[in-house]
């Protein structure tokens, strides 16, 4: 069973043998793959193209876009229902809030300062260690809350050095 939210509407998700149903009701389809994100959709004699635009596997968030018009899509597996029943929240989902050194090192480059958004990916600081210049990028998209290191300053590992 999988717990679908699509544009922020519920649907309770079963399949069994390759037959599904939503809510309840049997959904019967013809999707063809017609290349890496690409399906061609026939659905009660109607043709859609559909291409997944963006996909977060950690938090198992998708971006479809289904002819032409964008549509957000987050699925939860039965062990993701069951640690929301628990009280526990998906560790892979969870935002990152800081920063902290890898190693102990010297930061010999600053690239962002409070205020600044940054998205994943985006170099923060170099860190150097060991003779090597180390990039520290953003794990996600984040907004700069406080910058804890300067240019200059020497860390031990685990020290915080960005907050978001």
């Amino acid at each position: 069973m999988y717990q679908s939210k699509v544009n922020g509407k519920n649907f309770e998700v079963t399949s069994n043998d390759g037959q599904f149903t939503i809510n309840g009701e049997p959904f019967q389809w013809d999707l063809s793959n017609l290349s890496e994100g690409n399906y061609h959709i026939l659905y009660k004699n109607k043709s859609y193209r559909a291409e997944v635009v963006k996909a977060d596997k950690a938090t198992k968030t998708f971006q479809l876009k289904v002819n032409n018009k964008i549509h957000t899509v987050e699925v939860k597996d039965k062990f993701d229902l069951l640690l929301e029943k628990m009280g526990m929240a998906n560790g892979a989902s969870s935002k990152v809030n800081n920063i902290k050194a890898p190693m102990p090192g010297l930061v010999i480059d600053l690239k962002v300062k409070a205020g600044d958004t940054v998205k994943a990916g985006d170099p923060l600081l170099i860190l150097e260690a060991m003779k090597m210049e180390n990039i520290i990028k953003s794990p996600g998209d984040a907004t700069i809350k406080n910058v804890k290191a300067k240019k200059g300053d020497s860390v031990e590992k685990g020290q915080v050095l960005i907050e978001f």
